[in-house]
């Protein structure tokens, strides 16, 4: 997510010192042309517009020529919350002229600006109004929000979100605020954020938090529904999404979660209904599922490891291949905190410099891809031939005893 500060330009005149009889000034060189490194050109001077030749921006409150700054921010917040983003934007520029460090205009134009999906402005916005005041919980929710719910596809920026919010979430609960609602507000973020950096069973609580003071928000019970989902308690997961479908009937990601349990508990029908009704409703979020049978599947893998340097075709000795639809329960849950259940492939047992144990069964290695879940994932073919690569030598790092982490660094999440 620059953020444009007016500076007025200063044209400083030297006065001439040396004596009119000064004898004339060689005649200039011819000019090259380039500029030398590290040489200064001066600029050429510009004439400033005439008086009254600029245009001036609409007042904020034209009915109220001397309205105090609190009362154009608060102007702003209501264009926001009516649509109004560059009329939003305005005023807060406009209080901002009047009381540079007010904390409530600079959140309002962080909001604006990110609205207008000026997202580097807006969060130099937020940081300037939490350098002001650090605590603020509203400066706090606008910056959560913005690296979760705009920025969220880089790791670092959601647990820069995750920080506002639970600073923000206890701001909010203590005097003078003590605003339940508002820390409610903070705590869905946090819960948002701890989801999306798979790490549902901490999501939990700050959902939970939420759901206590604000027991209809649909968009809780639905982030609470994906930490159940991903905590592989399906059952409650259901009876979340329904409770946000009860809500908000058209939320196209609940009605696709929903689908998504559906096939969990095998129910292929109800499942294919539903997610066809989320693509319907949200085509630019859920795309169809790529059209690939089983043996074209089979082939892209099979392609996967020939391609393998022969040392690693070897290991593969030692941990066969396997596909299916979809994870196990028991895979998922072998593990605690659970697995996600939309995970793409899974190494089962231990590396290869450990023996197996008699609880490893006759075959204690092996490396499962997941079908359905790799067809979702891919936008197309190209991308599934580069993801089922990237699996396949994800798990192999696990059969040589790489951490996650460690794969992460290596650009094998």
């Amino acid at each position: 997510m620059s953020l444009p500060f007016r500076r007025a330009a200063v044209l400083l005149l030297a006065a001439a010192c040396t004596p009119s009889t000064a004898p004339a000034p060689a005649p200039a060189a011819p000019q090259a042309n380039h500029v030398a490194r590290g040489t200064i050109t001066p600029a050429r001077y510009v004439p400033p517009p005439a008086r009254g030749s600029r245009a001036r921006p609409e007042a904020c409150l034209p009915g109220e020529p001397f309205a105090a700054p609190s009362a154009l921010a608060e102007e702003a917040v209501a264009a926001l919350d009516a649509g109004a983003r560059e009329r939003a934007l305005a005023c807060a520029d406009e209080a901002l002229r009047l009381a540079p460090r007010m904390v409530p205009a600079l959140t309002a134009r962080g909001a604006a600006l990110a609205a207008l999906d000026r997202l580097d402005e807006a969060r130099l916005a937020f940081a300037r109004a939490l350098a002001v005041d650090p605590d603020e919980p509203e400066a706090l929710l606008g910056a959560a929000e913005l690296h979760v719910r705009r920025l969220g596809a880089a790791r670092d920026a959601l647990e820069a979100g995750l920080e506002y919010a639970v600073r923000g979430a206890r701001s909010a609960t203590r005097p003078p605020r003590k605003d339940k609602d508002l820390a409610a507000r903070l705590e869905l973020v946090a819960g948002m954020a701890e989801n999306d950096l798979g790490r549902s069973h901490l999501a939990l609580a700050h959902l939970e938090r939420a759901l206590a003071a604000r027991p209809r928000d649909p968009d809780a019970l639905y982030e609470r529904g994906v930490a159940l989902f991903e905590l592989c308690r399906f059952g409650e997961a259901r009876r979340a999404f329904e409770r946000a479908l009860a809500i908000a009937p058209d939320d196209a990601w609940a009605i696709h979660q929903l689908g998504l349990v559906a096939e969990r508990s095998g129910d292929g029908r109800r499942a294919a209904a539903l997610l066809a009704r989320a693509r319907t409703l949200a085509p630019d979020d859920f795309r169809d599922e790529l059209a690939v049978d089983a043996g074209a599947f089979r082939a892209e893998v099979e392609a996967a490891v020939a391609a393998l340097p022969a040392a690693e075709r070897e290991a593969l000795k030692l941990a066969p291949v396997e596909i299916q639809d979809l994870p196990d329960t028991e895979d998922l849950t072998a593990v605690e905190p659970p697995l996600s259940p939309s995970i793409l492939g899974l190494y089962r047992g231990p590396p290869a410099d450990e023996a197996c144990t008699e609880a490893d069964g006759p075959r204690c290695r092996s490396i499962v891809f997941y079908r359905k879940n790799l067809l979702r994932f891919a936008r197309d073919r190209a991308e599934l031939t580069e993801q089922v690569r990237v699996t396949l030598l994800h798990e192999l790092g696990h059969l040589h005893g790489e951490s996650d982490d460690e794969l992460r660094d290596r650009g094998l999440e």
